[in-house]
């Protein structure tokens, strides 16, 4: 498994064209997989004309066209395009213009909205929703509507959003627990402060419990502020959160339960396991018993492991086995026979 980092843009641009296509071509310079951006074109239709933010929404907003561009240079980058969509106008947008960049989310805000939700559905990509904020119930429905609409191609995007997080508000193993209740992916949306001293390992902290798949505010300019630069990285930060994202899934692996090739070397009996030796010297003929077989530490591998060893006992030595040397299959007449446990068990099996 290998990380999958997605830059976001958000807002950041603050309407400025020239500095979001640098952040583009920065994302891509950091080898990040995905670009995310905030798309609005008819901010009346997302909030209130007398909301205290309003008229600055409006100085962020850019065209059908120019969002096209700004596909393209992505789309030429190399990189993933995921638009988060803040009203119904740039669904409508991206189904029409862009169907098959690589997913659609719809931010925490609108994670209710059932007009969102519906219009959402009609796209045939990836639906990503923001739960940040979100209560089960929330989550419940927004899912219960987008499948009922067909759509089973879903991922959850947790992260608490407040700016910078505290880390010890974030909750990680909340997000395990949402991602078994809805039988969905998710993926982690850090905002970890940027001055944080820890910033790198918390953002990088999802991968170790398994979380591929991250989402990370980007700035050219670290701590200059403007809009949500209090949770934005800069491009070196971006390059080390995703090597140690790469290392925490090296570790977490695959989950299988089959021995890799360094935990059978390890586990060999002999030199990691004890083997089974002669306690004493044993003659030619004398059956094995408890009273002349030990188990110890070998620099030799051996062939016999310790749970046969009631498959050993009672059967003959074939020549004189020293003192401490290994009991191998060519020393003793082996014939296979099923473990017998009463010895140990004090013959409970026999009394049930």
């Amino acid at each position: 498994m290998k990380p999958y980092i997605i830059g976001e843009t958000a807002y950041h641009h603050e309407g400025d064209l020239d500095y979001l296509k640098k952040m583009i071509i920065d994302i891509a310079e950091a080898e990040l997989d995905g670009i995310k951006f905030h798309l609005l074109l008819d901010p009346a239709s997302y909030m209130q004309t007398q909301h205290p933010l309003f008229k600055a929404t409006q100085r962020f907003t850019f065209t059908r066209d120019i969002w096209s561009g700004l596909f393209s240079l992505a789309d030429s980058q190399g990189l993933d395009i995921i638009a988060l969509c803040d009203d119904i106008q740039s669904i409508d947008f991206i189904i029409e213009r862009h169907p098959d960049i690589t997913a659609v989310e719809l931010h925490a805000t609108s994670i209710n909205d059932y007009f969102m939700l519906n219009k959402a559905a009609a796209f045939s990509g990836k639906i990503i929703l923001g739960i940040s904020g979100s209560t089960v119930d929330d989550i419940d429905y927004a899912v219960s509507i987008l499948r009922n609409l067909g759509k089973e191609d879903l991922l959850l995007m947790y992260g608490f959003q407040s700016y910078p997080t505290d880390y010890r508000d974030i909750n990680l193993s909340k997000m395990l627990k949402l991602r078994d209740l809805f039988q969905l992916p998710v993926g982690y949306a850090d905002h970890t402060g940027f001055d944080d001293e820890n910033k790198l390992f918390i953002s990088a902290m999802g991968a170790a419990m398994g979380v591929n798949i991250l989402e990370k505010h980007y700035t050219p300019e670290p701590g200059v502020k403007r809009i949500d630069y209090q949770a934005a990285v800069g491009k070196k930060d971006l390059i080390e959160i995703k090597n140690l994202m790469q290392l925490y899934l090296s570790a977490y692996g695959n989950g299988t339960l089959a021995m890799s090739k360094s935990e059978l070397i390890y586990g060999n009996t002999g030199p990691m396991k004890k083997a089974l030796v002669a306690r004493k010297r044993i003659k030619t003929g004398e059956k094995l018993s408890l009273e002349n077989l030990w188990f110890k530490r070998s620099s030799a591998n051996s062939p016999i492991s310790q749970k046969e060893l009631f498959n050993i006992v009672g059967l003959e030595a074939l020549r004189v086995i020293e003192e401490d040397e290994l009991i191998d299959y060519a020393s003793i007449n082996y014939l296979f026979k099923t473990s017998d446990y009463s010895d140990l068990t004090g013959g409970l099996e026999e009394k049930k």
